[in-house]
């Protein structure tokens, strides 16, 4: 399928580029007619570098920041993060003068949640809430009230791509934007126009990939 992939060049980073393919995609909030590809923004190290490099540039003289959660699989664009962050002197209350790069779990009933022995990193903590992608932004909200929930102090929100701009007050720091796909567009299950033209569904899509149909 993603052999009819076109690539979008990121306006700050010539080395980044997003891959995306139009069609008919279900989330599990929603309905879109766009997929986006981060598969190797996530996994290879180089573009996971640049992606680092680039999302850096937010924080690292204004906030500080003590932990990096991870959502989506971006543990690695994460640790590159936190790299990038401590090497440019980023303020930190940690004692280790060292980042802390995480990532929750999801209950069986869904919830997000942090182990016992991830707590510590969180609570009292400057959060930096790193994500692949948000559509409606539900995905950003329900990890920010889990982090606050365990006494994080939320002092950014970064993704590779978002269609939301500001969650709960918080602006989203993104690469890429519905700026970039100006007919990108997301729609409520009952409401997609694909759906009512009965339109076949391409992949069922979250942060972590795709899965066919």
């Amino acid at each position: 399928m993603l052999r009819r992939a076109t690539k979008i060049p990121s306006k700050d980073n010539s080395k980044i580029n997003l891959k995306v393919l139009n069609g008919h995609f279900v989330t599990s909030n929603s309905h879109i007619n766009y997929y986006m590809d981060m598969t190797t923004l996530k996994v290879r190290h180089k573009e996971a570098a640049e992606v680092a490099k680039t999302m850096a540039k937010e924080y690292q003289y204004s906030k500080p920041i003590d932990t990096i959660v991870c959502m989506d699989g971006c543990e690695i664009i994460g640790a590159c993060l936190a790299e990038e962050l401590t090497k440019n002197g980023i303020m930190s209350l940690n004692q280790h003068n060292s980042l802390y790069v995480i990532t929750p779990e999801f209950d069986n009933n869904s919830q997000i949640i942090f182990r016992d022995n991830l707590q510590p990193m969180v609570r009292g903590k400057n959060i930096l809430l790193l994500l692949a992608s948000a559509t409606t932004g539900r995905t950003i909200a329900r990890s920010l009230e889990c982090i606050r929930y365990y006494g994080g102090i939320i002092q950014g929100i970064s993704a590779i791509f978002s269609a939301a701009k500001e969650i709960y007050g918080e602006p989203v720091h993104c690469i890429f934007s519905t700026e970039d796909i100006p007919d990108y567009q997301t729609f409520s299950p009952g409401e997609c126009p694909h759906c009512k033209n009965n339109e076949k569904v391409d992949a069922i899509v979250n942060g972590f990939g795709y899965s066919e149909l």
